[in-house]
């Protein structure tokens, strides 16, 4: 048995009582980052041992790990915060346990991305997720793509990059496009400021060093409104 565990993105509460016993109970979890994971064990006095799995092992590991799961192994996939295999390792992992036919079970629980949308307070009855741009070859052409959505889209970007990515959207979107910025989100600094893509990349522009985890999400092309509406 292969057990999806997503673990809080922040608030160590944003747990369900069910990933927790499913955590005690395997053999083995499978960390992206054993010190990450460890700091949630520790917290809630899980002994559980750990073991890495991350984007730079996972093509060598994977075969055995299979063998172990279809011996009767009973494993956890954590990432560090949120659903595995959502702009997170674990794909590569769950595609090869379905071809051997180890069973597996995913658990409801923390991601980042529908907090964000539902506090956006754009349309959500349909929404597009874009994940991580790529950092250069095709973010133009997946920028431009996204432009051209009626839905809203979101998609996870870094602090490092978001002045540029807030820009980059203007270019394809245009100024006047509602957006939000959704930053540390369940944390203590939380931040949701929304806008539209000028006021935001005004506003980051002049901010001196933005931290934490973002997502941003941007109104679809058929739903655009000015701020007075």
């Amino acid at each position: 048995m292969l057990y999806l565990v997503p673990t809080p993105i922040g608030n160590l509460e944003d747990i369900t009582l069910r990933a927790l016993r499913i955590l005690k109970e395997v053999d083995v979890i499978l960390a992206e980052d054993t010190r990450t994971t460890g700091r949630l064990l520790k917290h809630y006095e899980i002994e559980t041992s750990l073991r890495s799995y991350h984007a730079h092992n996972e093509h060598g590991v994977t075969p055995g790990l299979v063998d172990q799961l279809a011996g009767g192994t009973t494993m956890a996939l954590v990432t560090d915060a949120g659903s595995p295999g959502i702009s997170d390792p674990g794909f590569f992992l769950i595609r090869a346990a379905v071809e051997k036919d180890v069973k597996i079970e995913a658990l409801p629980g923390a991601t980042a991305i529908i907090p964000a949308i539902t506090a956006a307070g754009l349309p959500c009855n349909r929404f597009y997720f874009e994940g991580f741009l790529p950092h250069k070859k095709g973010r133009q052409t997946r920028l431009k793509y996204l432009a051209t959505l009626n839905e809203t889209f979101a998609l996870y970007e870094s602090p490092f990059r978001l002045v540029k990515c807030l820009l980059q959207l203007i270019e394809h979107c245009g100024a006047d496009r509602q957006a939000a910025v959704c930053r540390e989100l369940t944390k203590m600094y939380e931040e949701v400021r929304r806008g539209t893509l000028e006021e935001l990349h005004a506003h980051y522009s002049s901010v001196d060093k933005v931290k934490g985890e973002i997502v941003v999400v941007v109104d679809g092309c058929s739903n655009k409104r000015s701020k007075s509406e």
